[in-house]
């Protein structure tokens, strides 16, 4: 290809390299320029033109595309007709995109004007979602140099389908296991597998023993796949669900994989049907290493224990928030109180932390609890900040102002964990308009509070407020967004909770609004 500047005279039948104006009229860039073209450039006082010109053995940009997209899309995709020396392949069907990784580095090793790009292997695509795209750098490259790069194509790209799978879901309970948090699991399972073709779903619960979870294994001959949620985490080979899928004939291929999150996933096989022990994060519906062995299963595609081995590289999920590493222990093993005291108290018309229960404003009650259970605490203004800093004051509390407090019950819980001291190994974040929560409940979910778990107050099985957050979901509890609290986050770290027993209804009861006020006033002054 010959590519510059050339005399009007010369420039019919080459392809212009920049677009150009010729009074109203604009050429574009990359069309073949005709006698009109010429005229009118001419007319324009132009006198050349910076233009490409094909030689005898060249390919246009676009036939080169086409040529080299139609090479690469093998089953289950399509490549789409070229434009601007760009030619998009798509999938046909949802599936997993299948790269030859090391093919595409050689198709791209043959010249710097053809490259050919991918998402990433193992990649989920939805039916018409572009998976790999061609683009031809120069206006034309030689036919040879084409479709050497296109040998080299063939077969690099394919797509395995989802199909339609069975599934049998089993949940392991332990006594105090929640029936919201077992019901928030199954939710989430059965989304991700409606997602990628669901044909049939059977829910299945059992007592958390190796014993009770091989019986339900024995019932699960019609599954295509076997999904068990322990009511604990997996920490061996010897624990209960490897224990019970050896039990019942299986093998355990792996236990632990490296990806985060999802570190402590089970694979397994009973028989042909594989069996996924999932990590404590598959109850979160956030994208983690089940979702990557459980693609590659409804795809069809044989997961070993070496292929989890080979997903270190990428297996750290940059786009999803994580908590902080285990802190070494806090010396003091200190917890303290994050009191929430910034809302707009919109419901109630008037700030309900400084309406009087009993002769003291509502805020009161709460900051005294605090004080009486021996906790430091730190006071997140808001909202009538004057008043709240000063009655904070009075307790001997320092408070922190919350800039962001409008934006909703994330933001103050933000400020208010940024603003904990060193030496706190956990925070219990307080509701500033809950009077009925006593010191004896504080002190109780403070004892049971350390740096790596979530102690969670619990009455007639339900659970409530306030929650104790170790250090290590600091930066989790920072991340959130909008008008959300910790509770957000509680699915996603079901593992690390503790429950605490409480003999009263109170941490479940808050203040907002007339009715609710007026009801403080009858039980609590």
């Amino acid at each position: 290809m010959k590519f510059g500047p050339v005399p009007l005279e010369r420039a019919e039948g080459a392809y212009l390299a920049h677009a150009v104006h010729t009074g109203a009229r604009r050429i574009a860039k990359g069309k073949r320029l005709d006698t009109a073209d010429i005229a009118d450039a001419r007319a324009a006082g132009l006198t050349e033109l910076v233009v490409a010109a094909l030689e005898s053995d060249d390919l246009h940009e676009d036939a080169a595309a086409a040529l080299l997209a139609s090479a690469a899309a093998g089953p289950g995709l399509t490549a789409q007709p070229p434009a601007h020396g760009r030619a998009n392949i798509v999938a046909d069907a949802a599936g997993l995109l299948l790269v030859e990784a090391a093919a595409i580095d050689a198709v791209n090793a043959h010249d710097e004007a053809v490259t050919l790009g991918t998402l990433a292997p193992f990649a989920p695509a939805a039916k018409g979602e572009i998976v790999a795209t061609v683009k031809i750098i120069p206006f034309a490259v030689p036919e040879p140099l084409t479709r050497s790069a296109a040998d080299s194509a063939r077969g690099v790209l394919r797509l395995a389908l989802f199909g339609r799978r069975r599934v049998a879901f089993i949940q392991t309970t332990l006594p105090g296991t929640s029936a919201k948090l077992l019901a928030k699991t199954a939710e989430v399972t059965e989304a991700r597998c409606v997602a990628l073709g669901l044909a049939a779903w059977r829910e299945m619960r059992c007592a958390h023993t190796a014993d009770a979870l091989t019986a339900v294994l024995a019932e699960t001959a019609d599954a295509d796949i076997v999904l068990i949620s322990g009511a604990s985490a997996i920490s061996d080979r010897r624990d209960v669900i490897p224990a019970a899928i050896e039990q019942a004939g299986g093998a355990v291929l792996r236990l632990g994989m490296p990806v985060d999150p999802g570190n402590l996933l089970c694979l397994a096989r009973i028989g042909a049907r594989p069996v996924i022990g999932l990590p404590g994060c598959a109850r979160s519906p956030r994208r983690n290493g089940f979702d990557w062995v459980l693609e590659r299963l409804w795809a069809g595609l044989d997961v070993t224990g070496a292929d989890i081995g080979r997903m270190g590289a990428g297996g750290l999920l940059a786009d999803v928030p994580r908590p902080e590493p285990r802190p070494k222990p806090v010396a003091s093993g200190l917890t303290g109180a994050v009191v929430l005291a910034a809302g707009r108290s919109v419901r109630m018309g008037a700030n309900k932390l400084l309406a009087d229960l009993g002769g003291k404003p509502v805020l009161a009650h709460v900051l005294e609890a605090v004080k009486e259970a021996g906790l430091p605490a730190i006071v997140v203004t808001g909202n009538a900040e004057a008043e709240i800093a000063a009655m904070a004051d009075r307790f001997g509390f320092p408070s922190i102002h919350a800039a962001r407090y409008a934006d909703g019950l994330s933001q103050s819980l933000a400020a208010g964990i940024a603003a904990v001291p060193d030496d706190w190994s956990a925070g219990l974040v307080m509701l500033g308009d809950m009077p009925g929560v006593s010191a004896e409940h504080i002190a109780s979910l403070a004892a049971a509070a350390d740096a790596n778990r979530i102690a969670v107050p619990v009455h007639n099985g339900k659970r409530g407020n306030p929650v104790a957050w170790g250090r290590r979901y600091f930066a989790r509890l920072r991340g959130l967004e909008g008008d959300v609290g910790g509770k957000a986050l509680l699915a996603e770290f079901a593992d690390d909770i503790v429950e605490v027993p409480i003999e009263s209804d109170a941490i479940f009861m808050d203040v907002d609004t007339p009715e609710a006020l007026a009801a403080a006033r009858t039980r609590y002054s």
